[in-house]
């Protein structure tokens, strides 16, 4: 599903790859992940990872999109396959300067409402989690839904990009920084599996430098 959002990013920005130096191989916790960065002339850093482990038994998607030159929210796809579960999370976490119209959105979200929900619980950054965010999770029957919303929710997303105003960079990293540097402090899923893989110092320059690209 990575590709095919690249695919449908490229139609709308010209996307130009960013070396990811050590970075583009990491092993951790069993799973080995393959990371790519992009820059999206006229909105931001994209950047892509893909993981595999346990004998193939386990496989991860991730596409983030740090909108740092439209006011658009940070945008962060995640798609776990494992034990026969299919769980689809997309994120959207307000980075705005000002605002964007992301009602279409959020009438992707009610389309697909009947699709079984994720509850994800508590954490220190759901006041910045916009409504319009996505958690599902099912078997692989589900998988050909999960993909439609995946895309037509993308879209959405990218349909508000066309309307969102152009903003300063230096200021839309800031405000994506609140939430990098605040899963450096506090901790996630994958952010600690890095941690006690890699380290605090690298991780912090996988996040900043090549995730999220709020440093450059």
């Amino acid at each position: 599903m990575t590709e095919k959002i690249l695919n449908v990013l490229s139609k709308n920005y010209t996307l130009a790859e960013i070396d990811s130096g050590e970075m583009k191989s990491l092993k951790a916790s069993g799973m080995k992940f393959d990371i790519r960065a992009f820059h999206a002339e006229g909105l931001g850093h994209v950047s892509v990872m893909k993981a595999n482990g346990f004998f193939g038994l386990m496989k991860m998607d991730t596409l983030i999109i740090n909108p740092t030159e439209k006011d658009l929210p940070l945008y962060s796809y995640d798609r776990v396959f494992a034990m026969g579960n299919d769980t689809l999370i997309v994120e959207l976490y307000d980075t705005f300067v000002e605002k964007c119209d992301t009602s279409a959105m959020a009438a992707v979200n009610v389309k697909y409402a009947s699709l079984p929900d994720h509850p994800l619980g508590e954490h220190w950054y759901d006041s910045i989690k916009l409504c319009e965010s996505v958690s599902k999770k099912g078997k692989k029957k589900e998988t050909p839904e999960f993909d439609k919303l995946t895309e037509e929710h993308f879209n959405a997303y990218l349909s508000a990009s066309s309307e969102a105003e152009s903003v300063d960079p230096a200021k839309k990293r800031e405000k994506a920084s609140v939430y990098v540097e605040g899963l450096l402090k506090n901790g996630g899923p994958s952010t600690d599996v890095f941690k006690k893989a890699l380290g605090f110092d690298k991780t912090a320059t996988l996040f900043r430098k090549v995730l999220f690209g709020t440093e450059i």
